[in-house]
């Protein structure tokens, strides 16, 4: 069996945590994204970690994390999207200005992207991760 997490709900406040990001324009850009996953998810904020926002909690093969998060980095604001991108080409080519990894997508402003296409991707997200994954009751 794989080790827990070392990433663990927190109980940091997140207005706390955002309101200490230090660039004003990621603070404003964290204050906009967890309104949305807030909004999207149905779900509070919970810090896990130091640094990731999340929304929900399922049980996965590595343990609990969180169904959809963001985190405003220094250099980018990463968001943590599942089950990652393969299906989602048609989106991303509406998305606007954007790199991504396996299931994390790197934004370097709010602005170069469109919010709605970021809510659907977001949204669809969640459902899915609801569909796969029953909720394991943290955060």
């Amino acid at each position: 069996m794989p080790a827990e997490p070392k990433t663990r709900p927190t109980d940091v406040p997140v207005p706390d945590f955002i309101a200490a990001v230090e660039d004003p324009r990621r603070r404003a850009d964290a204050e906009v994204v967890s309104a949305l996953l807030a909004e999207v998810s149905g779900e509070p904020a919970v810090m896990w970690g130091p640094s990731i926002v999340g929304y929900g909690s399922y049980r996965g093969p590595t343990g609990d994390w969180p169904l959809v998060g963001f985190s405003p980095r220094k250099a980018q604001l990463v968001l943590y999207i599942m089950p990652g991108f393969a299906d989602q080409a048609e989106m991303l080519s509406r998305l606007g200005k954007h790199s991504i990894g396996k299931s994390c997508l790197y934004i370097k402003r709010l602005d170069d992207v469109d919010l709605g296409v970021l809510r659907e991707m977001a949204a669809r997200s969640v459902a899915w991760m609801r569909e796969k994954y029953p909720p394991s009751g943290l955060a």
